[in-house]
């Protein structure tokens, strides 16, 4: 299978290794993978050290997620590339959906639909009924940076991930952007599902004092890369709160199901 999947790594042992287990039961398929520790210090470089069947790029410390990704998409030879976060774990079969949907769709870049939160529930049973009813259902034009498949070409066109962006948020969505104003095609598709924990390096590093305000540099250098200027935003984050709206409203009411479902407050989400 020419495909290769790129996780960056930054501290979050415990999550790192429920990811590699699932990969490694159910959805690795002979895929090449290749971690990239931004410099962790709870054991993670330990971990890592004899896994000789996987790619490791280890860093003196956190340089982002952009840079991280772009160091492993040049270590890679797939012709699809997937980013992949570390806390999230896959079921069989995963892999697989996302390559068919590409295909049929005729798209370059795929993501996953997507259960986040606590897991508090099987997920070999829970993506066998959700596929089964949601296989055929698909959001386009976007994709998400939890987990997505590009191919090679995408890269070959436009580039890499901006390392403008410092620690992490807005380098996916930037990447979505310039690829679509080159003519590359998005999607997120039912026939493909994972479990995503939640963001959980980021609230780590969120809580570190020390950290500078990346979030908000971050989001002030998109804007001005972009030139977004408040009504521009207006009408951007009004199209998309609709697009979402309509794709919840019709997900749910004729599957049971939407293509991200969030377990939270004691019950499941959609949205």
């Amino acid at each position: 299978m020419n495909v290769s999947i790129v996780i960056p790594l930054y501290n979050q042992l415990k999550f790192t290794k429920l990811c590699l287990e699932s990969l490694s039961a159910f959805g690795r398929s002979g895929a090449e993978i290749i971690l990239v520790d931004n410099g962790s210090s709870d054991g993670t470089a330990e971990f890592l050290a004899p896994c000789s069947d996987m790619t490791v790029i280890s860093n003196p410390q956190n340089f982002g997620c952009a840079v991280a990704w772009n160091q492993g998409v040049k270590a890679s030879h797939g012709e699809w590339v997937i980013i992949l976060n570390n806390d999230v774990i896959v079921p069989s079969q995963w892999l697989d959906g996302l390559l068919q949907f590409a295909k049929q769709e005729k798209l370059d870049i795929v993501s996953p639909a997507i259960r986040e939160g606590e897991y508090n529930y099987d997920i070999e049973m829970y993506a066998r009924e959700y596929i089964s009813k949601m296989q055929n259902v698909k959001r386009l034009g976007i994709a998400d940076g939890i987990c997505f498949m590009v191919h090679r070409s995408v890269f070959d066109k436009i580039g890499f991930f901006d390392e403008h962006f410092r620690i992490g948020q807005f380098e996916d969505v930037d990447f979505f952007r310039r690829a679509k104003m080159a003519g590359f095609r998005l999607g997120i598709t039912g026939r493909s599902l994972i479990h995503h924990f939640g963001s959980i390096t980021q609230k780590a590093i969120r809580k570190d004092k020390v950290v500078r305000p990346y979030e908000e540099e971050n989001r002030a250098y998109y804007r001005q890369k972009w030139r977004l200027n408040r009504w521009k935003r207006f009408w951007e984050r009004r199209q998309e709160k609709w697009d979402h709206f309509v794709w919840r409203i019709v997900e749910k009411t004729f599957y049971s199901h939407t293509l991200k479902e969030k377990w939270q407050g004691g019950r499941l989400r959609y949205h």
